[in-house]
């Protein structure tokens, strides 16, 4: 008996070990995954924390090989031409603060309108009855196989004759309803919702827009933000389209301004400490949102309707 008892914990402590082993081994291929996540940001915050004079010359440094926040000051407009010139800057301009306004109020309107228009299509999938529903869901969703890139030459068109190029209008107008991703995603939410909560709205008289607002969007409010955080950042991101109907500076955003930047030096090599400098800052404003919003994201992956 007791070697019985004797050989169980000795096999109870060497599952322990293997499994202490395990958990040791899958805590260090994490934290190696996110020193490589993190690691194009530190190089861009070390190369915007440098001169341009010494960063070939110090091209294998960890560490700014001369500290300043010369490049910050370039691209916020607060430093002079002189003292560009003396960091080794090329003296291009960006107007950062404008290309910033640009770029939050395109994407924020293409947020509100793309989210809302696709929350109301997945409703219509999801939690109405129509003759032919899932045979138009499966169609609907067919544009998910187009590129992108196809549709661009007649939306061009189409913005050109509106007359709306190098306007607001035009940036967002492609972007502004709903597109077949958000439509799945949020139909896939609304289908997990109990009939029984529906159900309990239509008693009280509720219609489908009541209930749409008043039961489905409050239940759903995890993936609405998960997908509000997708599609702004996909907003945010996207350089081909207003590089291609907003070239004018008044409504030029930043995407494509860090790259004109970059192009603004035909007879020196490139500002790179004032590009990284203008990179993290353009990317600091998602880094905010997906800070603020990821708990929501951990709950929608529940697929769970009811909290």
């Amino acid at each position: 008996m007791s070697q019985a008892l004797s050989g169980r914990a000795a096999g109870t402590r060497s599952r322990r070990r293997r499994l202490s082993w395990q958990r040791m081994a899958a805590w260090a291929i994490l934290v190696t995954l996110i020193l490589i996540t993190l690691l194009p940001f530190y190089w861009m915050l070390r190369i915007s924390l440098s001169s341009n004079r010494n960063l070939s010359a110090h091209a294998g440094s960890l560490v700014p090989p001369e500290f300043t926040l010369g490049a910050f000051r370039r691209v916020l407009g607060i430093a002079t031409l002189e003292e560009a010139t003396a960091e080794g800057g090329s003296g291009a301009q960006i107007n950062f603060w404008r290309y910033l306004v640009n770029s939050v109020l395109t994407s924020t309107v293409i947020t509100v309108c793309q989210v809302f228009f696709s929350a109301m299509a997945a409703y219509a999938f999801a939690r109405l009855r129509w003759p032919g529903r899932e045979k138009v869901f499966f169609v609907f969703l067919t544009a998910l196989m187009v590129p992108p890139i196809f549709t661009a030459l007649p939306n061009f068109v189409t913005v050109k004759q509106l007359g709306l190029l190098n306007t607001y209008a035009g940036i967002v107008l492609p972007y502004l309803f709903m597109t077949p991703f958000a439509v799945f995603f949020l139909r896939q939410f609304f289908l997990n919702i109990s009939r029984e909560v529906e159900e309990a709205a239509i008693m009280d008289g509720a219609g489908h827009a009541r209930r749409f607002f008043r039961v489905i969007v409050p239940m759903s409010s995890a993936p609405i933000a998960t997908i509000s955080l997708l599609v702004y950042i996909g907003a945010w991101n996207e350089y081909f389209w207003p590089l291609l109907v907003g070239q004018e500076d008044s409504v030029r955003v930043l995407t494509v301004a860090l790259g004109i930047f970059r192009s603004q030096t035909p007879q020196a090599g490139p500002d790179w400490a004032g590009l990284m400098a203008a990179t993290l800052l353009a990317a600091l404003p998602v880094i905010a949102l997906f800070t603020i919003f990821g708990r929501w994201i951990v709950n929608s992956i529940q697929f769970s309707g009811i909290k």
